[in-house]
């Protein structure tokens, strides 16, 4: 298929999911719960103008300036995340809805049955036009009692449902936001390494990763987390991918106050696969300036007291689209196995690769601990953990749930963290 081509299939996704999304949601939300004309009329244009807001301001997010596109960044993903939450409430309640109407009907139907009539009626009918006609005006006023009366039940289902829809919806989406954009929890997790030398043990490595600098995250939430970082006393000072998602000619200043960070042996960095959606030259050269060391497939010889570990880097494996693919052999050969070597890799699945390379211990993040549902359930198809700590292949894995969030930036489930990691002996 031609890149044209594919840039055609990919516009047409881009429009028919929101379109379909929009007119079930209108459905449900307007046509179902209204008899009124106007107001169908109302919710027709504004389905068209949401399913227009809604590629718009992915766009925008991703290929615009983040710090000029915050108007029209906040009420598209803010309307993104209302709009998942009232699909998933709406698509849950279909099939109750639907037995419940259908039970309705039923009883209307019952209800509106002529009761068989004896031969004697059937005569005394035959004599009596005038009470036939009168018995047939009965039953014609029945049905339509019947009829209204089923509406009205209809009407008062489909309102109660668009209210359960909305309410919830709502509160979910706007817990998120507030857990989303709030301040990160702090975790100290303690991992055991072999080969550690007594004199590391209680060494802190403090991790972040996905800080995702934009139109929702700026300076305030950068400074915000190098209080947090630097409140835990760090040795070392580990920021594990997705830095921005913008340059760094526009968001510089923006990751400023990364200078400020305070550990015994530095700050480093991997990059992740945001990074590479703009010039990741530009900003491992920005953070050069601000005194963060990017581990860029090396590794660096961390001594303390009487004893070292090494601490390595690779790239993410995206990295491979723009010819710097992670190169596992020259962050982590020829090293010094007396002693415990700590990988940085954005993505958990670059543990395998660590793993038959004697990683002790990979620090990754990427997953954001799955956001919101039903994320927590698609991460496990790509990933091999979530969040937490586990081992696979004698290689332990932390993976942190991040401290900030890709689009829309909501958590539900999943709060964002920093992570001190805290190594002591085996």
């Amino acid at each position: 298929m031609s890149t044209l081509a594919q840039d055609a299939t990919i516009a047409a996704a881009s429009i028919a999911a929101p379109a379909a999304a929009h007119r079930y949601l209108y459905l449900r939300l307007v046509k179902d719960v209204t008899t009124s004309t106007r107001l169908r009329r109302a919710g027709r244009t504004t389905a068209v103008a949401l399913t227009v807001l809604v590629p718009t301001g992915v766009l925008a997010a991703q290929y615009a300036n983040p710090t000029r596109i915050a108007w029209l960044a906040w009420p598209a993903f803010l309307w993104v995340a209302l709009a998942a939450y009232l699909l998933m409430t709406l698509v849950a309640l279909e099939l109750p809805v639907r037995l419940t109407a259908r039970t309705l009907r039923r009883r209307s139907r019952s209800t509106t049955i002529v009761p068989k009539q004896t031969p004697h009626a059937l005569v005394v009918q035959q004599g009596h036009s005038g009470a036939t006609s009168m018995m047939d005006n009965t039953n014609t006023r029945k049905a339509e009692d019947a009829s209204s009366q089923l509406l009205r039940r209809r009407l008062v289902l489909a309102r109660s449902v668009a209210l359960l829809a909305t309410g919830t919806a709502a509160a979910t989406t706007g817990y998120g936001f507030h857990r989303g954009l709030g301040a990160p929890d702090v975790k100290v997790v303690p991992v055991a390494l072999r080969r550690l030398h007594p004199s590391l043990d209680g060494m802190r490595i403090t991790m972040a990763s996905d800080l995702h600098l934009g139109p929702f995250f700026g300076r305030s939430h950068t400074a915000r987390m190098v209080r947090m970082i630097n409140d835990t006393s760090p040795d070392i000072v580990a920021i594990v991918g997705d830095l921005s998602d913008g340059s760094a000619d526009d968001l510089a200043t923006h990751a400023a106050p990364l200078t400020r960070l305070s550990s015994t042996h530095g700050a480093f960095f991997v990059t992740g696969n945001h990074d590479y959606r703009h010039d990741v030259d530009a900003w491992i050269a920005t953070l050069a300036d601000f005194r963060i060391t990017t581990l860029r497939n090396t590794r660096a010889l961390i001594k303390h007291g009487g004893g070292a570990i090494d601490l390595a880097g690779v790239t993410d494996v995206t990295g491979r689209q723009n010819h710097d693919a992670p190169d596992y052999d020259r962050a982590l050969d020829d090293r010094d196995t007396s002693h415990p070597v700590v990988l940085l890799a954005h993505q958990p699945v670059q543990v395998h690769q660590a793993a038959r390379h004697k990683v002790d211990l990979q620090l990754s993040g990427h997953t954001h601990g799955g956001a919101f549902f039903p994320g927590n359930l698609l991460v496990p198809l790509t990933q091999p953990l979530t969040a937490g700590l586990t081992t696979i292949d004698r290689t332990q894995l932390y993976v942190s749930r991040g401290v900030g969030a890709s689009l829309p930036p909501i958590r539900v489930g999943a709060p964002p963290d920093i992570t001190v990691i805290e190594l002591r002996r085996q």
